[in-house]
């Protein structure tokens, strides 16, 4: 209902403002003035504008970044997410600076060459130092961009680990997760779509040894400090598995496996206690009381981040960093494929 009456009212703008422009263009017609002859007052008026366009689009942002950066992510829970935030940081850092830099002049010079009576423009045809400096320093700036996001995307790629990361493998389907870790010999075993039947519902190839101690369960815990290789999945279309609070985020396409590993920094207790997400929870829950709604408590989470389908929304897993000791004892907990089929 709220969706229809704003449409209702976007509709109604509209066709306000055509109606004023029709109005205006009846005033003119019947005071006998010729509306398309540009006068001094006409390049006064629409170069004051522009320099107030200038000043509110420069005001706007400012109010929209401290409007908007209490739901930014808090920091990174991986080693890998450091590289990427400091990227992120860098590149958008780069980018605010040039455009505080740049729309300043862009709309001043808009107001102060305005057109006027008897004013001709200067034809100044070239210029080899100004061509060279509008060429050759943005091509060395994006230059070292691109090598520092390539070396940073390496990094990620190619994690130099002292120990063999654990092999966990996510399983997608429309709409939910499954988790698959590989037990005691750190192997998964075979799967295939086409085996899944019962309670087998990744499809595991029970008759393949590798998977006598795979476990398969809903719900995702990590040992914080330890390297963990993800193995990717889908039983249907394209997924994605989004970790945001670890920076990682990869495909899960039908008939291929994808993967990817990091290194969880953060437990889920550990990360409740920081300032930044205490600070968040306080707003969540307030706006959730306001709405009769039950108390939020922080957790990490695998939430899918493409647009999979009508309950694409609700497609997530809740995700647990722990110490190895609470991790080994939750994991003793769980049963194996041999015992569970």
């Amino acid at each position: 209902m709220t969706g229809l009456l704003i449409a209702i009212v976007l509709f109604l703008l509209v066709l306000a403002i055509a109606q004023i422009i029709r109005i205006y263009e009846l005033a003119t017609k019947a005071s006998k003035r010729d509306e398309y002859v540009v006068t001094n007052k006409d390049n006064n008026y629409q170069g004051r504008l522009m320099l107030l366009f200038g000043f509110g689009l420069l005001a706007s942002f400012i109010w929209m970044v401290n409007t908007w950066s209490p739901l930014f992510l808090p920091k990174p829970s991986s080693l890998h997410g450091v590289e990427i935030d400091m990227l992120w940081d860098v590149s958008m850092g780069l980018i605010v600076v040039t455009f505080f830099i740049v729309q300043p002049i862009l709309f001043f010079f808009a107001y102060k060459y305005r057109g006027k009576e008897g004013q001709k423009a200067t034809y100044y045809e070239h210029n080899n130092k100004l061509e060279f400096i509008w060429t050759i320093v943005p091509a060395i700036v994006l230059a070292v961009l691109i090598v520092y996001g390539m070396t940073t995307w390496s990094n990620v790629w190619n994690p130099d680990n002292d120990e063999e990361p654990i092999v966990i493998e996510l399983y997608a389907q429309q709409f939910k997760w499954i988790a698959r870790y590989s037990g005691d010999d750190n192997t998964l075993g075979n799967a295939n779509v086409r085996l899944i039947q019962g309670v087998n519902t990744v499809g595991v190839d029970t008759m393949d040894v590798a998977s006598q101690d795979d476990i398969v369960v809903s719900e995702l815990h990590l040992p914080v400090g330890k390297p963990i290789k993800f193995l990717f999945r889908s039983q249907d279309v394209i997924h994605s598995a989004y970790m945001p609070h670890f920076r990682a985020q990869m495909n899960c396409v039908p008939g291929a496996q994808t993967s990817f590993q990091f290194t969880p920094t953060i437990t889920t207790e550990e990360i409740r206690t920081d300032p930044d997400v205490i600070q968040k929870v306080e707003r969540i829950n307030k706006i959730r009381l306001e709405a009769g709604k039950e108390f939020y408590e922080y957790d990490y989470l695998l939430l899918c981040n493409k647009v999979c389908g009508y309950a694409h929304y609700n497609m997530q897993m809740p995700l647990i960093v722990e110490t190895q000791a609470e991790y080994a004892q939750w994991l003793s907990q769980q049963k194996t494929v041999k015992e569970s089929i």
